[in-house]
């Protein structure tokens, strides 16, 4: 894939990129497998802002994905690899040998013809899911399942894999993007390959109203409100915020504050940490 630039024609064109959308092969969904998305601009069922920073935006159609993969042991033909406005990734929409369809993230190098397949007798190669059991060790693997049947919850934003580090005592070690080394029992799938639009990472968005294209709002610096509405806020023109570190709205420290539960049930399946303690 390659990354499209243009001429400087306005300060945003100047620093703006977008994708050459290479791999994408199909324009238009599948309306069978598309979905009306409702916004709720960051608010809950009572109407209150919980995630902040949300609202406006494009009007979207969800793509319906399989993270499951079912399937087993029949082939199944991509017949279009699509652009999908909920993720990073791209989806491949595929065509099963009983007739229905159904969507997949798009692993790189997979494109339109490729067959798939779903099953423990399935081939290492990319875009096949088997068991974590049946995958042999070293290989870049994506869409990890946690809990055996749930569907992928792991590795399924564009450019990630994950690799298979070892097995042992029914559970396999899993080095993420991220650099942590986690457990993941054996019996959970796991789609084999890198997924696809790798240089999304290098895409510049070159413009504010872009964002907002997005659904993202304006986010203001704390330090230019008023004490009542942030820690920060006050003081005559341009002050120091006044604490020993910054801190969020809510008066929380906002760098280095560990916010992961130290009675978690899922610490044990931690090996090693991102940021390697």
């Amino acid at each position: 894939m390659a990354v499209k630039t243009f001429k400087p024609t306005t300060p945003s064109r100047r620093n703006m990129s977008v994708p050459s959308f290479d791999e994408v092969t199909k324009s238009t969904p599948e309306k069978s497998l598309i979905v009306t998305k409702k916004k709720h601009a960051g608010r809950n069922s009572y109407g209150r802002i919980t995630v902040r920073h949300q609202g406006g935006g494009n009007k979207l159609k969800y793509r319906i994905i399989d993270f499951k993969r079912a399937e087993t042991n029949e082939p199944a033909t991509v017949i279009g690899v699509e652009y999908d406005p909920n993720r990073t990734a791209y989806i491949a929409l595929l065509q099963h040998a009983d007739g229905h369809k159904s969507y997949i993230l798009a692993p790189a190098g997979v494109t339109d013809g490729d067959k798939i397949y779903s099953g423990a007798d399935s081939d290492i190669k990319p875009g096949n899911t088997l068991p974590i059991a049946n995958i042999p060790v070293g290989t870049l693997i994506h869409n990890i399942e946690l809990y055996p049947g749930k569907g992928g919850q792991l590795v399924r934003t564009a450019g990630a894999a994950a690799q298979l580090m070892a097995k042992e005592n029914g559970m396999a070690q899993v080095r993420l993007p991220s650099g942590e080394v986690r457990l993941v029992r054996l019996d959970c799938k796991a789609t084999i390959g890198q997924i696809g639009n790798i240089e999304h990472e290098t895409i510049k968005i070159g413009k504010a109203g872009k964002k907002r294209h997005m659904g993202i709002r304006p986010t203001v610096r704390g330090s230019v409100m008023n004490p009542c509405d942030h820690p920060h806020g006050g003081g005559e023109g341009r002050a120091p915020i006044g604490r020993p570190g910054p801190v969020t709205p809510w008066g929380k420290p906002a760098l280095g504050y560990k916010t992961r539960n130290k009675k978690a049930k899922t610490n044990k399946f931690i090996v090693k940490r991102r940021n390697g303690k």
